[in-house]
């Protein structure tokens, strides 16, 4: 089995829609693909609408968080949807990002771009705004040659000349409620040191100590030596291991299925689930 646990759609900040992603998927190869937009549950009915036979997709969802200072990605899999706490928090981080979005274009056009809110609405296109649409905008606009250009202190990274910053929940705040909504939570690319400050081992402790399940260790982000040293850290905390692209389409260069999750682990997280079960597809349109 081949399984892409963290990929993203229109829905949030990657460009393709949920329906293309699940058939690129399958082109690609694919058993097993999660849908995990930013903070957004939106776009699952229609890659579940269109899911093709012999692509199963497991929904869920990336949560922005925030420890210490240090920006976090949560990735919360196969929860309740419904669950009122959880929802209602999704709702506040998701509602925050187009004034965050708003300060970052005016923070722009004080530096002298001349990025409009119109044309990152328009790069967005109804999906979850994100520094990832302000980022495209730049590039468009000829100010960075790539969307991996403008997270950098020069412009948009943790801390740059034009970054904001937006509400983001504290992980133990997060595990708490996606386990209380049935859901199986993972750490995202948690060695990604070209995005900015990581969290230190110290506090991946302490979340595995509150419920914890895994974290994502094969990523395009992570060199050997910090694929190493995190599958160490997962022995060590009994935390499960898993891979994925973090596939936004054409915005980044990773292809789905680049990086994939064991089976073996894919199975644990299924039966730890209760908020949630995967959906086998059964011939989309």
């Amino acid at each position: 089995m081949r399984i892409d646990l963290h990929c993203h759609s229109t829905a949030s900040d990657g460009t393709d829609t949920p329906a293309e992603l699940v058939r690129h998927a399958a082109a690609a190869g694919l058993d097993v693909i999660a849908l995990t937009d930013h903070d957004t549950t939106r776009g699952h009915a229609e890659a579940i609408a269109a899911l093709p036979a012999g692509l199963t997709l497991v929904p869920g969802a990336e949560l922005s968080c925030r420890i210490d200072g240090i920006s976090m990605h949560m990735l919360a899999y196969l929860f309740d949807p419904e669950e009122p706490a959880l929802l209602a928090e999704r709702e506040l981080v998701r509602d925050d990002r187009v004034p965050r979005a708003k300060s970052m274009v005016a923070k722009l056009n004080a530096l002298g771009v001349p990025v409009t809110w119109e044309q990152v609405e328009r790069i967005a296109a109804g999906g979850s705004v994100g520094r990832p649409h302000v980022a495209s905008a730049l590039v468009e606009l000829g100010v960075v040659k790539t969307v991996s250009d403008a997270f950098t202190k020069e412009w948009l990274a943790d801390g740059g000349r034009a970054y904001a910053p937006k509400h983001e929940t504290d992980p133990f705040t997060a595990i708490r409620l996606v386990k209380a909504a049935g859901g199986v939570c993972v750490f995202a690319h948690p060695a990604a040191a070209k995005r900015g400050r990581t969290v230190p081992e110290s506090a991946i402790a302490e979340m595995a100590a509150a419920g914890l399940d895994g974290i994502e260790v094969d990523h395009m982000d992570h060199d050997a030596a910090a694929k190493d040293r995190l599958r160490g850290l997962a022995k060590e905390l009994g935390l499960l291991v898993t891979g994925s692209s973090d596939y936004h389409g054409s915005r980044k260069t990773v292809a789905l299925g680049d990086y994939t999750t064991d089976p073996e682990v894919y199975g644990e997280i299924t039966r730890r689930a209760t908020g949630a079960f995967p959906v086998p597809g059964a011939g989309g349109a």
